[in-house]
């Protein structure tokens, strides 16, 4: 299957980086380039792409408000591009839906790898990002209403939530419950369905909201 991905980034220097990679790549297509928010969430309604690579700062409408428009319109996979340490906005990025964060400095190969990972419908949990990001968003308090209680969990869910929590791959939980890998992804679509919740991220959101994992720990 080929992963169509939209790149919406107002320097065109780091679009044309994406562009090369992604037509070297036989399992990505570019389905188009925007330079703007408006751009990226007009182009995302015509040319229906798998994965949006999203900038936040932008002219106009930013990343945030795109990502937002983005996921809530045509259900694509948003992954936010970000500095990550000037960045205040990625917080809101994922109160929008962004199903994970890259930085701009990471290695080309290592972007079309996210992007394949969120393609494959989960998020990037990427302990030298995303974890951090998520801890520190998780310590402030959220705008509008909470996402649900975890309630209803067996023990094994809730275990199984709390590792998600503290940015564990689905092997790395398989290791550490000494069951399968097929197993953990079985726990992780009921957890989706019982709390709600759109992708990884925000499972990640819930396990720290919910005191199943505390920032600082």
């Amino acid at each position: 299957m080929t992963v169509r991905v939209l790149l919406a980034d107002d320097q065109p220097l780091v679009r044309a980086a994406l562009q090369m990679v992604i037509a070297d790549a036989p399992d990505l297509d570019l389905a188009g380039e925007a330079g703007t928010g408006a751009d990226a969430v007009r182009m995302a309604e015509e040319a229906g792409p798998d994965v949006v690579v999203m900038d936040i700062r932008m002219p106009g409408m930013d990343g945030i408000e795109a990502t937002r428009l983005i996921t809530e319109g045509c259900g694509a996979q948003v992954l936010v591009l970000t500095t990550f340490d000037d960045d205040e906005y990625v917080h809101g990025a994922l109160r929008a839906g962004a199903s994970g964060f890259l930085v701009k400095d990471m290695a080309l190969d290592d972007i079309l790898a996210a992007i394949r990972v969120v393609a494959a419908g989960e998020a990037l949990i990427a302990p030298r990002v995303t974890r951090r990001l998520i801890e520190e968003f998780a310590g402030r308090p959220a705008p509008g209403p909470r996402p649900r209680q975890a309630t209803g969990l067996t023990e094994r869910e809730a275990e199984v939530l709390t590792l998600v929590g503290r940015g564990l791959s689905n092997a790395e939980i398989a290791a550490e419950l000494f069951i399968s890998a097929a197993t953990v992804k079985t726990y992780v679509t009921r957890l989706l369905a019982k709390l709600g919740a759109r992708d990884r991220v925000r499972l990640v959101i819930i396990a720290y909201e919910t005191g199943l994992v505390s920032p600082t720990g």
